[in-house]
């Protein structure tokens, strides 16, 4: 993970570069930031993942900066780093994963480093909101979110295998377990439709998924997708024609 450090200190910046070097797996991008408008401008040119932020700044201060950063398509995670406790719950409202309190401990900047590491507020509408094709027409996510012990998981669409309805949630089925949406399948099935095929009232599966359909000696059509080997779904009777025809076409 590649980070930059802006502060108008040379002391705090190269005190924050000792103890980020002492992290496994995370980098300073050089130069270094001193101000607001240089930070904005190596944003855009060295591309970091995580930018380590002063607030009390000559010209545009921190919040300003995290504001800004909030507008672009895909910002950095912005980790505060101030010797002011009184901006945190402005520091929140711009979307900063962390805020950490001069002097910083080497133990505070690596939990926050791992917790920048998830997608926070921005990026997350990033990856979950529809996009606009060229001529301004909607496309679907890319990802789905969902609500997990975890905080917020985001599944790649390539890896759902089925969403499944059962009572006010849908479970959505992917290739390493399971998670719970609060999204009615409809919405699903409008949004993804061309990706989508319903089995059953409360089941959509994956198109490229789909493997093979059989009977079973009681007469039931019991559906197979690739990547769900141990178990099937049932198709109900009315979808069961309309699903043959798809997969004369697979």
């Amino acid at each position: 993970m590649n980070v930059l450090i802006v502060d108008d200190e040379p002391l705090a910046r190269e005190r924050l570069a000792r103890l980020v070097g002492q992290i496994n797996g995370y980098r300073v991008l050089e130069p270094m930031a001193t101000n607001g408008e240089e930070a904005l401008g190596l944003v855009e040119r060295l591309k970091p993942d995580i930018v380590l932020l002063d607030i009390r700044m000559p010209g545009l201060d921190g919040l300003q900066v995290a504001a800004r950063l909030c507008e672009l398509d895909a910002p950095p995670a912005v980790i505060f780093c101030t010797a002011h406790d009184e901006f945190a719950l402005e520091a929140f409202q711009v979307s900063a994963v962390g805020y950490l309190v001069k002097p910083v401990r080497l133990e505070q900047l690596s939990e926050a480093l791992k917790k920048a590491e998830r997608p926070n507020r921005v990026q997350l509408a990033t990856l979950t909101k529809p996009l606009e094709d060229d001529a301004g027409h909607a496309q679907a996510r890319s990802h789905i979110s969902a609500r997990t012990r975890k905080g917020i998981e985001l599944i790649p669409l390539e890896q759902v295998l089925y969403f499944m309805a059962d009572h006010k949630y849908v479970t959505l089925r992917h290739e390493g377990g399971e998670v719970l949406l609060d999204e009615p399948l409809k919405s699903l099935e409008d949004e993804f439709g061309d990706q989508l095929v319903r089995i059953h009232r409360n089941a959509l599966v994956m198109r490229e998924r789909i493997e093979r359909l059989h009977r079973t000696p009681l007469g039931h059509f019991q559906l197979h997708l690739r990547g769900l080997e141990e178990d099937s779904l049932t198709v109900s009777r009315r979808h069961v024609a309309g699903l043959r025809k798809l997969m004369q076409h697979l």
